[in-house]
Formats: C-alpha cells, sequence, structure tokens
C-alpha cells in the first residue's frame, strides 16, 4: 500500500486554500482523511455564504461526519494550513478528531493561546507542516489586500 505523508494531504489543504484565495476569501483551507483517504474538504467561505461560522475546518467536519454517518471523528486527522480559531477547536473537541495537524500558527487568534486546551484531551497535534507554503499563501493575500 502507498504510504501517504501529512505533506501529501498538507497539499490538498493547500489546494483547498487556493481556492478561498481565487475566491477572495482568507485562504484557508483543510481536509479531513480516514484511514489514508480524504472524507472531508473545506476552505473560507464566510463572505460567500455571508455566514461567519463558514471556516475550513467547520465545512471539513460537516463534509467528514455526513461521510461517516457520525458525528464523531476520533479515528480521522485534520489538515488545515493555518492553526483552528476557538470556534473551530470546540467544533473539533465535540467531534473528538483523533489528530490535528496544521501548517502556519495564527499567533492573534489561533486555540494554542487559550487555557485550558480547547481540544479534546486525546486529540494529538502536529504543528509546522509545509509552514513556509501556507504562511506564503495568507502573507500574499493580505499583502494584496492592503494594496487595493
Amino acid at each position: 500500500m502507498l504510504f501517504l505523508t501529512d505533506d501529501h494531504f498538507m497539499r490538498q489543504a493547500l489546494l483547498q486554500a487556493e481556492r478561498a484565495y481565487e475566491e477572495n476569501e482568507v485562504p484557508i483551507g483543510a481536509v479531513i482523511v480516514s484511514e489514508h483517504m480524504i472524507i472531508g474538504r473545506g476552505y473560507n467561505q464566510t463572505e460567500r455564504l455571508q455566514d461567519p461560522t463558514a471556516h475550513a475546518e467547520v465545512l471539513a467536519i460537516t463534509a467528514a461526519c455526513d461521510y461517516l454517518g457520525s458525528r464523531i471523528l476520533k479515528d480521522c486527522t485534520l489538515f488545515v494550513t493555518v492553526e483552528p480559531c476557538p470556534m473551530c477547536a470546540g467544533a473539533l473537541k465535540w467531534a473528538q478528531i483523533g489528530r490535528v495537524v496544521y501548517g502556519a500558527s495564527e499567533p492573534k487568534s489561533g486555540f494554542s493561546l487559550h487555557a485550558p486546551p480547547l481540544l479534546h484531551p486525546k486529540t494529538q497535534i502536529s504543528r509546522g507542516v509545509m509552514e513556509h507554503e501556507c504562511s506564503a499563501l495568507m502573507q500574499d493575500f493580505f499583502r494584496r489586500r492592503r494594496n487595493t
């Protein structure tokens, strides 16, 4: 069986983030993986849907839960280009996600700024996967936004 790496799935999350970028949304993308297969995808759509909860992670969680027919994602991994916010961390906690892998840290509003921890106690966390690529997309987006 082909072993797929964290980088492989983060590239898939980056593709989702690029969709958000093209739609002038904050470019964050997410995929949820179960047994080496993507079962949920999402990218920020808060402007398009006029919904402040339409974050990449929430949309990916909804798709994955629908795919599995379950609200529990304990055997799944979320790959997301930017550290989840507290709202998304809460959703991940309730879904009991098994693992969260993110690229760029979010020093202003990331979940890791909060104590006690916002994720489920059994959730494993991996940080900095393809951090440069994830950060570059965000920086380019906000640079472009400031110049228009």
